[in-house]
């Protein structure tokens, strides 16, 4: 998983703060973009209906101008009407003036009708748009524009023009510019009292959702570390119970719980130093009336060609139950003192190689009589190891009797390889297989695949549990892999150096993957 992901996934209370401040600036920010629109809204129609209003009242007072013009005596010149109107509507406005004043000429006008406006605004301010709507409908028309001067930065505006009829001079466009400085300043300042309150309260919000995720992360993080150590084997450790709150009745839970797996675990320990000292006096105590009835069987089996034909069968039975015997006691030993933590390994420098072959001398008789060939598979002679060579070949032997045991008959083999860190063995036979799941059952005491299969080599059923175990205590692998009807391998793997690390197999657990991928 990606490094960024998988770090993200793992930090609650960072995800928790994070999702917080997300969502809570989104909200914020669609409240603010909502508040802000409704403010600039109210700002502009208020100002959009004065002054429709004050042009609307422009456009009579330039219209009667015009009229009493038209009725005095002498006449007026074009000129000096279009400089009364404007001044006359300049002097509305005020000073600081609330607009400025363009007086352009329209469509049908003389080309030497004369054009006038206030304090050097230019006639660009007014957008072609508004002039053709102006000239071509007759009407009052107004929209949002730029105002540009002469002499001076631009300002937002707002343009409201209307048509005026100069009589000997044709069709005027009057057009009265509104400056947006005071709305667009208070747009700002609600903008950025926004933006400021926004951004305290996002922080504001996560500071809170810090505080709030420690009191609920805190405590399960405690949980999570005390369910740890309870893992390790520290049994008495508890939760701290702080309060009556959920948190507290969890804490309460928990604490019932490890207090109930402590219990049981010192039972079930109890319960097993028990069956295993049982296992082990046991074994100890039948030590002595086995060796009696030894005695008494090795000297029927000696004088069996005495004795009819019934009883040397007899004997010979009692002798080879009596030798099973024996090897069942002392495996059943054997376990008793890894069970008891009482193995321990004798060491020396051995020849794996070697070892490895003589433990398939001493079973190739069996293995003939089976039918099975075993053939040995290594690069080099003098494999060395620091092991106990005792429980080395105790292990080679087992898993060779076993591949012997279930491998009807067919090719076994036996490979041994090794480089600077460690040895491997592995053990292949052919015959009957693993079921999904058994080459982990395999290891366990006294386990068979089938219940009803008999052991025809006489095995006691503690052979592979034997072997995991003095692998382990090697500090090595014994594992296993099978399928119905292509075989089992076993592979043992064991470190060079006493005390050294097994981080690989070296030699491959399934063989047909390793033929599949050559």
């Amino acid at each position: 998983m990606w490094g960024p992901l998988r770090w993200w996934r793992s930090q609650l209370a960072f995800r928790v703060i994070a999702t917080t401040l997300i969502a809570s600036t989104i909200a914020l920010t669609a409240l603010g973009m909502l508040l802000l629109g409704r403010v600039t809204d109210g700002l502009l129609s208020s100002r959009q209906r004065s002054a429709l209003s004050e042009s609307t009242a422009g456009l009579i007072d330039a219209q009667r101008m015009i009229t009493s013009a038209a009725s005095a005596s002498g006449g007026t010149s074009a000129t000096v009407l279009v400089d009364n109107i404007v001044t006359a509507l300049a002097a509305r406005a005020g000073q600081p003036p609330l607009y400025e004043v363009l007086l352009l000429s329209g469509r049908g006008a003389q080309a030497t009708a004369p054009e006038r406006g206030t304090n050097l605004v230019l006639a660009d301010s007014v957008p072609p748009a508004l002039r053709k709507v102006v000239s071509k409908t007759s009407r009052q028309a107004w929209t949002y524009t730029t105002i540009r001067y002469l002499n001076g930065p631009s300002v937002t505006g707002l343009v409201v023009g209307a048509p005026l009829l100069i009589s000997g001079v044709g069709s005027y466009e009057l057009y009265q510019l509104y400056p947006l400085v005071q709305e667009q300043r208070t747009i700002d300042l609600v903008r950025s009292a926004v933006l400021v309150t926004g951004a305290l309260l996002s922080l504001l919000l996560g500071v809170i959702a810090w505080v709030v995720t420690s009191q609920v992360v805190a405590p399960i993080r405690a949980a999570a570390a005390t369910a740890e150590r309870l893992a390790s084997g520290r049994l008495t450790e508890r939760l701290a119970v702080r309060g009556e709150d959920d948190l507290a009745k969890l804490a309460i839970s928990f604490n019932a719980m490890a207090a109930a797996l402590q219990e049981q675990i010192r039972r079930l320990e109890s319960l097993s130093r028990l069956q295993q000292r049982f296992v082990s006096d046991v074994s100890h105590e039948l030590r002595t009336p086995l060796t009696t009835v030894r005695m008494a069987a090795d000297m029927l089996y000696e004088a069996r060609s005495t004795l009819d034909e019934g009883s040397a069968r007899a004997a010979e039975l009692l002798q080879n139950q009596l030798d099973r015997f024996e090897l069942l006691l002392g495996d059943l030993l054997e376990i008793s003192r890894f069970d008891a933590g009482a193995a321990s390994l004798e060491l020396d420098r051995v020849d794996i190689a070697f070892t490895t072959r003589a433990s398939i001398s001493a079973l190739e008789p069996i293995a003939a009589q089976r039918g099975s060939m075993i053939s040995l598979h290594f690069a080099h002679e003098g494999i060395y190891a620091n092991v106990d060579q005792r429980r080395v070949d105790r292990i080679v032997r087992n898993l060779i009797a076993n591949a012997i045991e279930h491998g009807e008959g067919k090719p076994i083999e036996v490979t041994v390889a090794s480089d600077e860190e460690v040895v491997a063995v592995s053990v292949r036979d052919h015959g009957l297989g693993l079921k999904p799941g058994e080459a982990s059952l395999v290891f366990n005491r006294f386990w068979r695949a089938d219940p009803s299969r008999r052991r025809t080599m006489g095995g006691t059923g503690l052979g592979l549990a034997i072997s995991l175990e003095d692998a382990r205590l090697h500090g090595g692998w014994l594992d296993a892999w099978g399928a119905p009807g292509r075989g089992a391998n076993f592979r043992l793997v064991l470190p060079r150096e006493a005390g050294g690390e097994v981080t690989h197999g070296l030699l491959p657990l399934d063989p047909e993957e390793a033929l599949d991928s050559v």
